[in-house]
């Protein structure tokens, strides 16, 4: 809140030759004018902006007048208060300035005062669901308030979970960013080594245990892998997200928003094929543009159908036959359709389907398939996307087929871009819950970082950011190997949010590394089958390193320590890890005690992020052409020889070029179980050639996409999934069975 006072003093004749030069520009910033002058008139109107309030406290020093003794003055526009005496004007100032004074204090980030919940770790390890059923959560607007955000910036699901406007950008926008973690892993084993405990446990070490702002921001789980084999994804142990049974299932709803907004655009493509098979341009064009009430109106999104197409009218009843063909028609290419229908279960035998085969669809049918929710480019948007207006623009960029001389069709010009973005418009708001030790957590998007670019939303990164302040810290994590989630989140979602991180939490288990020294597969019910001591697969662990270090960033290497690991293994694992080049390696124990397990990490965290980061792109998008940046993938990160496309690929690869697209970075679907596209190939396989099936374009989100040989974006379900052990109490109405 600005004021000014303006009375009559004395001074220099130099200083009152400026005088006016002074005065002016702070009366032109005020909100408040107190006029303490016998000549408030000679204030030219010029100098004060409309609507400002105007205290007339006009002093007569000769008669001792206040107020009532002064000439009245008339500001046009202005709001003024006559005959107020000095102290009232004083006491209104006063209170104005308070007011000021709290209004900027919500503007800015303050301390956190966080009321950290204890832990009171058990042994052996209980369960899960067990262990997240024992902890009583904050209510989740108390938490909210405890880390900055404003009654008005969140939208409450529950007791323990609220959806975080974007306003709280645009308020804390000056506000410094915090440091910037990724936690990363290597090569897994089929049931995964732990990176959303690692960095659960990490947040509570930092928080709850070395007084440190942090916040964790994770993707949402899938049904999929929940009801098949790796189960959920809230952490596990004494490091979960709690309540984990509304984290693993359905949240707030936002991959059924994705779901439901992905599928009617599929609804429209074969729906506008359909009835552009099936009537005349006239009859199209009516339909189209519909008479109502005797009138004919184009909606907005046609009229930017109108622009595009060179068509500069506004009027329906102007337009030429040739007009009229061109604006009704898309001509889309069945051949070409690029966009799928989703579901969010593992269904195998979706992977290829035949529809259109109702007698009302008129014999139109052709070959399609079903990909899983989160390989959905929708999901990609949200995950990439920094507010509403760009992910409405997003979502109509996004390419769904060619027309039949080779032009892309996207969602803007089958008129949809609209509706999507309203069916995504609560989805785009962060999710709010909390740690077993109550620190913040952000649960926003979930794509799968093996057929999508695996990586929890920039919003989400953003807004943590903010709020930790300038010396907190926000860890996010990439999904499977460094080599897989790790590189897309470095080349596709830093491009895009313009963020750097700081440090790499590089997760390794003795188990896995045991896998890939030769030891048998790990199974989900003989989850410790080793008893051998050599460590040959700490080559993985060593290429990984050697990945991260591609991209300029310090790599702290976090060993996820198994009750079946001796002091010996644990020992060999962290000396080759800082032989291969990390900045430290620790091991950790918050699965069985929780934060309190992971301190020398939070520590070895903290060290490494005041160090200078020199990250760097592994490819410039501009420069290199679309085969170019698959194999500088190939040959760099994943080790390769070189890379063979199909003809599929090579004539896909041709046709993005040509629209326009070569530009785009590059978001490998591959195998996550080995550094080649064959899942058997353990350690580090070397001098194999990658093959390219496919390649498909993600406009909308920004990447091109290729298929690494027979990867699939529709997993099956195994002999066992998960569901067999997940019930429901129905006199208690708890769930059970889920990890």
């Amino acid at each position: 809140m600005n004021w000014a006072w303006w009375s009559t003093f004395i001074a220099p004749a130099t200083w009152r030759l400026r005088w006016e030069d002074r005065l002016s520009p702070g009366l032109h910033e005020a909100d408040i004018v107190v006029l303490g002058s016998p000549k408030p008139e000679e204030i030219p109107l010029t100098w004060i902006q409309p609507g400002t309030t105007v205290l007339n406290c006009s002093h007569d020093f000769l008669s001792g007048k206040v107020g009532c003794g002064s000439p009245r003055i008339h500001f046009g526009g202005l709001i003024e208060e006559d005959d107020v005496s000095l102290l009232a004007a004083a006491l209104r100032i006063q209170n104005m300035v308070s007011s000021g004074r709290r209004w900027l204090r919500e503007q800015q980030h303050r301390r956190w005062r966080l009321h950290c919940l204890k832990l009171q770790p058990l042994s052996p390890v209980p369960s899960d669901i067990e262990i997240s059923r024992g902890q009583t959560p904050k209510a989740v607007d108390v938490l909210a308030k405890e880390i900055g955000l404003l009654a008005d910036e969140i939208e409450i699901y529950g007791k323990s979970k609220a959806k975080v406007r974007l306003s709280v950008l645009e308020r804390l926008k000056n506000q410094a960013d915090g440091k910037y973690v990724l936690v990363a892993g290597i090569t897994p084993t089929p049931l995964g080594e732990g990176k959303s405990t690692v960095t659960i446990g990490l947040v509570q070490a930092l928080t709850a245990h070395l007084n440190v702002n942090s916040f964790a921001c994770l993707r949402q789980p899938s049904q999929g892998p929940t009801f098949g084999v790796k189960g959920g994804a809230a952490g596990g142990g004494y490091a979960q997200v709690i309540p984990m049974e509304e984290f693993n299932l359905h949240l707030t709803g936002d991959i059924h928003a994705i779901t439901a907004a992905n599928n009617l655009l599929a609804a429209a493509i074969d729906t506008r094929i359909l009835h552009e098979n099936t009537q005349t341009d006239k009859a199209l064009y009516n339909r189209l543009v519909p008479l109502v009430n005797g009138v004919r109106e184009f909606s907005e999104i046609q009229l930017a159908r109108l622009k595009k197409l060179g068509i500069n009218k506004t009027d329906p009843s102007t337009l030429t036959e040739e007009e009229v063909s061109k604006f009704a028609r898309l001509d889309i290419n069945p051949s070409t359709i690029t966009w799928q229908r989703v579901l969010d279960t593992n269904d195998r035998f979706l992977r290829k389907i035949t529809i259109g085969q109702g007698n009302t669809e008129k014999g139109y049918s052709r070959q399609a398939q079903f990909d899983i929710t989160v390989a959905s480019e929708i999901m990609a948007v949200l995950a990439l996307t920094d507010s509403l207006a760009d992910m409405k623009a997003r979502l109509g960029r996004m390419v769904v087929a060619s027309d039949k001389s080779g032009q892309p069709v996207t969602a803007d010009d089958l008129g949809v871009t609209g509706a999507l973005t309203v069916l995504m418009k609560d989805a785009i708001k962060p999710n709010l819950m909390q740690t077993l030790e109550g620190t913040p957590v952000f649960v926003h998007a979930g794509p799968f970082a093996n057929i999508a670019h695996g990586n929890s939303s920039v919003l989400a990164d953003k807004i943590a950011l903010k709020l930790v302040g300038e010396e907190g810290f926000v860890v996010t994590e990439a999904g499977f190997g460094a080599d897989i989630g790790m590189e897309k989140f470095f080349n596709i979602k830093c491009r895009a949010s313009g963020l750097v991180p700081n440090v790499v939490v590089l997760v390794a288990t003795v188990r896995a590394l045991k896998m890939h020294g030769g030891g048998p597969s790990v199974s989900a019910h003989i989850k410790f089958r080793y008893v051998k001591t050599e460590l040959n697969g700490c080559c993985n662990l060593q290429k990984q390193i050697q990945i991260a270090q591609l991209f300029g960033v310090p790599v702290v290497v976090a060993l996820n320590v198994f009750k079946t690991d001796t002091r010996a293994e644990v020992d060999l694992v962290c000396e080759l890890a800082k032989r291969a080049g990390a900045f430290d390696a620790v091991p950790c124990y918050h699965w069985s005690v929780g934060g309190k397990g992971s301190v020398d990490l939070a520590r070895a965290v903290r060290e490494a992020a005041s160090k200078r980061s020199r990250f760097q792109f592994l490819y410039d998008v501009q420069v290199r052409s679309i085969v170019d940046k698959i194999r500088t993938i190939a040959q760099a990160v994943y080790g390769a020889k070189d890379i063979e496309l199909s003809p599929e690929a090579q004539a896909k690869i041709d046709r993005y070029t040509q629209q326009g697209f070569g530009n785009l970075p590059i978001c490998m679907a591959k195998t996550h179980l080995s550094l080649s596209h064959q899942p058997d190939k353990k350690g580090v396989p070397r001098d194999f050639i990658l093959p390219i099936s496919d390649v498909r374009a993600s406009i909308g989100a920004g990447f091109i996409y290729p298929l690494v040989g027979t990867m699939s974006t529709m997993p099956g379900l195994p002999t066992r999934p998960c569901f067999y052990d997940i019930d429901l109490d129905t006199k208690t109405e708890q769930v059970k069975g889920l990890f």
